[in-house]
This record gives C-alpha cells, structure tokens and sequence, in this order.
C-alpha cells in the first residue's frame, strides 16, 4: 500500500511551489518501519526542502523518529492526558536545545490530546520551560487576562 502511495506523494511533492513552504506527515507505519522506504521518503523531502513532521504520540511511538528533513522542525505533539506528558515535553525542551546549538533556525511546536481541556496547561508549561533553556521570551497566550481574573 504504502508502495503505491509513494509514487502519489512523490508527484505532490514535486509539483509543490517551492516558494510555499510545507510540511508532510505520514502515519501509517510502513513509511517508518521499512527502512527503504523510510530512506527514500525523507530523501525526497530534502530533495525538496519540505520539512518532515515530527509525531510523538503515546499511542504511536513506531512513528518516533528524530529525522530532520531541512532547517526546520515541525513536531506534532500528542498528550495523552498522563502524568508523562510533562517529562516528555521536557525531553522536546532538551532534544530543541540540542538542535538550536547546532544551527535550527525554525521550531514549530503543536501541542494537542484527545482531552483538549488540558492543552493551554501543557503549552505553557513547555512555554516557560523553553523560554529558560533557549533564552527567549515567548508569551502565554491570555496568561495576563486570565491572572487578572484570577485576581478578581
């Protein structure tokens, strides 16, 4: 199957303007446990300067891999409503610094789970723990509204 689809996404791929940029996930596991395959997927992405989406999920951890593709990081981060969620996103705060130091110019981070309820509680969490590790200063979305009314 996966096989067959290769051929589709390499036409994709390549009548894709390159002035846009993109961003591919696969997510059935043959694109990553047939070594082959995995070989000439991120090929083809780097041939093209497309990023390869980076998916950590805890109930799909064959789609783990640490693969960059171009200058950019692209992470789809799935919480599953777990105590690990927290280490896990510092594992990301360490694995970005890492990748920071040796040069990546762009992070794209999204966090989400099936319980959505949880997500802002998880984006700023990493929010601050990056802003320390990498020496920035990115915002809470609503973190001083909702402090003021806290405060109310």
């Amino acid at each position: 199957m996966v096989r067959k689809n290769f051929s589709r996404l390499e036409n994709f791929v390549k009548s894709w303007p390159h002035k846009i940029p993109l961003a591919v996930e696969v997510r059935h596991p043959d694109w990553y446990t047939d070594k082959n395959t995995f070989e000439e997927y991120t090929q083809l992405l780097e041939e093209n300067n497309i990023a390869n989406v980076l998916v950590d999920t805890a109930g799909r951890r064959d789609m783990v891999h640490m693969r960059l593709t171009n200058n950019e990081a692209f992470i789809r981060y799935v919480g599953a409503n777990h105590v690990s969620d927290y280490s896990r996103l510092d594992d990301w705060v360490a694995r970005l610094k890492e990748w920071t130091d040796l040069g990546l110019k762009n992070i794209h981070f999204f966090i989400h789970q099936n319980l959505e309820v949880e997500s802002p509680l998880l984006a700023s969490y990493f929010i601050k723990k990056l802003n320390k590790e990498l020496n920035i200063n990115l915002k809470i979305p609503n973190e001083e509204s909702n402090q003021q009314m806290l405060l109310l």
